[in-house]
């Protein structure tokens, strides 16, 4: 599968999260555009990681790199982390608020 496939589908639901993340007003589906935008990212870090093995199979190489691998691995432990420090932040808010809308959090301010 070529390559340009791969970045196409990551640039679009790259989009996608940010779109959200501009225009929606709850928290929760904020941080799913959150989410969405890292998937995007470890696509492309498989991607180019999985081309980049190939190519130096093809030059006769055998340690190939799995370095893409294991930054998807640790982005998805980071993000996990802030998964559940976000929830948290988003029950508290509830509790305190009873709205998980993050324009209420504005006129808090004052």
């Amino acid at each position: 599968m070529p390559i340009n496939l791969y970045i196409l589908l990551a640039v679009v639901l790259f989009c996608i999260g940010v779109v959200g993340v501009l225009t929606r007003r709850n928290a929760i589906i904020i941080f799913m555009c959150i989410e969405l935008m890292l998937n995007a990212v470890n696509l492309l870090l498989v991607a180019f990681s999985k081309m980049h093995n190939y190519a130096m199979m093809k030059e006769g190489i055998a340690t190939g790199g799995s370095d893409g691998q294991l930054f998807v691995f640790f982005i998805m432990v980071v993000a996990a982390a802030e998964v559940s420090v976000g929830l948290a932040i988003i029950v508290m808010m509830y509790r305190n608020v009873h709205s998980v809308d993050i324009n209420f959090l504005n006129r808090l301010k004052h």
